[in-house]
Parts: C-alpha cells; sequence; structure tokens
C-alpha cells in the first residue's frame, strides 16, 4: 500500500473483538518498533507484551483497554537519555512516539486496530509489572481487531485543519 494512502487508513480503534493477534503478526509490529529512529540511536524503548488475561487485568487498573487481548507498555529507559543542551528537554518521550507510530502503521498494514495512550496511571503499571525508577512507562499501545471494522480514510477530508492552518514557510504566522 502507498505510504500516504496507509497513513489515512491508520485510525483510532476503541472497540476490539476477542480474536488474538496471531504472533507472526505481532512480531511484524514489534519488528517495526525496533527499526524506528531514535535521537542518536539511543533506542530507549523498552516494551512489555500484555497477553494473558491476569495481566491484561493489571493494565485496566490503570486505563480501559477496550477488549483488546494485546497490549503493549511502551516504557523509555533514562540511563542513557539525549538531553538538549540548550534548554534540558529530553528526546526520549519524541522517540516513543515514534515508535509507536511505526507499530501503528504496521498494524494497520496488516488489518489490526490500534490506539496509543498516554493519559494513565504510570505507578499503577510500574508496580504490576514490577517495573524500575530507570524505566518510564510513556505509553499504552493498545491492539487488536475491531468489532465494528476501520473508519473511513476520507474522514481526513472533514475532521483535519487544511494543510495552510498548520503549516508555514520560513517563518511562523498565525
Amino acid at each position: 500500500m502507498d505510504f500516504l494512502d496507509l497513513a489515512k487508513y491508520r485510525c483510532t480503534i476503541r472497540d476490539f473483538s476477542d480474536r488474538k493477534i496471531e504472533k507472526h503478526k505481532l512480531d511484524r509490529i514489534l519488528a517495526a518498533g525496533r527499526v524506528a529512529p531514535s535521537a542518536c540511536n539511543k533506542q530507549p524503548q523498552r516494551i512489555i507484551v500484555v497477553q494473558e488475561a491476569d495481566s491484561i487485568l493489571k493494565v485496566q487498573k490503570a486505563y480501559k483497554t477496550f477488549g483488546s487481548q494485546c497490549i503493549l507498555i511502551v516504557c523509555r529507559d533514562e540511563r542513557d537519555a539525549l538531553i538538549r543542551p540548550f534548554d534540558g528537554k529530553c528526546s526520549g518521550d519524541l522517540d516513543i512516539g515514534i515508535v509507536c507510530d511505526h507499530m501503528m502503521l504496521a498494524a494497520r498494514e496488516l488489518n489490526i486496530g490500534s490506539v496509543m495512550v498516554g493519559l494513565f496511571d504510570p505507578a499503577i503499571i510500574r508496580k504490576g509489572f514490577d517495573i524500575p525508577e530507570y524505566i518510564q512507562p510513556s505509553a499504552l499501545l493498545i491492539l487488536g481487531y475491531p468489532e465494528k471494522g476501520f473508519l473511513s480514510a476520507n474522514r481526513h477530508i472533514t475532521e483535519r485543519k487544511p494543510i495552510g492552518e498548520t503549516v508555514m514557510y520560513e517563518n511562523y504566522s498565525e
């Protein structure tokens, strides 16, 4: 599939069937995350694959899982962070976003839906999965087969701002 078409077909899914993701497909999704670029190739991602019912219940204490049978807890290793010297900004969350985006696009190519969640209680995740202090739970990537199918790729026509409102050339302008 053409990349722009794939990007248009990717959509947020919040209602999954109970069908499990096949191992070879999950391996492909994880491989897409592995090859994602990161600042200075630091590769800060640490991913916990959650598929067992009792582990899914632990995730549900931190955030709803929409019936998914596969949740990726995407964490960031802080031990070798790249910090921008000008203002102290860490590149790690950007790196995690890129990793998740690669995996969401790979999932959609396989007709697997996804939703990336940042609004969860990291303390619950940390405790439930014995995550050390230097590893930061950054995102939940909830995966699965959509219960009701995917949204139309044409939704971007009305649901996205015109490109002229978000892109400027040479200088910022309102």
